[in-house]
């Protein structure tokens, strides 16, 4: 069975389960409008509503902080959920976002790397939800390898909207064979 609350270390990045204790150091990278800008709750840097975010991410129990792995600062959080057994297995990461200094590549591409390589040693499948228009977050699924599946999903954000979500997929096969590969 698949452990959601990992800790997870590489080059650049630290993963581990977020705390409690979390929440100002978490708050204050969120706390930045322009991380959620593209993406379909655009108004989760307002305190009230990134509260009902980490409390949510805590409840769930598959929620990681990130952590620069130089200077041990918080830099944002992912996480795992949607766990279902049936067919090998799934698991979707999500929930992901990471301050705008350390956007552009190699934070992003390990910390998706560390959860893909934990996660498909015991599911077949990860899968990724996706705002429709949420272009920057699209492209880099693309970049790490992940396809675009014939699955989509509305959802319905906290103040009543529905969001249509796509959703992409990276399997075990093909991560081994992908840009991630280790």
């Amino acid at each position: 069975m698949l452990d959601r609350q990992p800790v997870l270390e590489g080059e650049h990045v630290r993963l581990r389960p977020l705390r409690p204790d979390d929440w100002d150091a978490l708050f204050a990278v969120a706390s930045d409008p322009l991380i959620w800008a593209q993406h379909p709750a655009h108004d989760r840097w307002q305190e009230p509503v990134f509260r009902a975010f980490f409390d949510d991410a805590l409840a769930n129990k598959g929620a990681l902080v990130v952590i620069d792995a130089q200077t041990g600062a918080v830099i944002g959080s992912s996480r795992f959920q949607g766990l279902d057994a049936a067919g090998g297995g799934s698991v979707e990461i999500g929930w992901t976002f990471l301050a705008r200094s350390h956007w552009g590549g190699r934070w992003n591409h390990e910390m998706k790397r560390l959860m893909l390589a934990h996660a498909l040693a015991s599911v077949a499948e990860v899968r990724f939800l996706v705002g429709q228009t949420n272009t920057r977050s699209r492209t880099a699924l693309e970049r790490i390898g992940a396809q675009l599946t014939d699955r989509r999903e509305e959802r319905i954000m906290a103040d009543g909207t529905v969001i249509p979500h796509l959703t992409y997929a990276i399997t075990r096969e093909s991560f081994a064979k992908g840009p991630l590969a280790g």
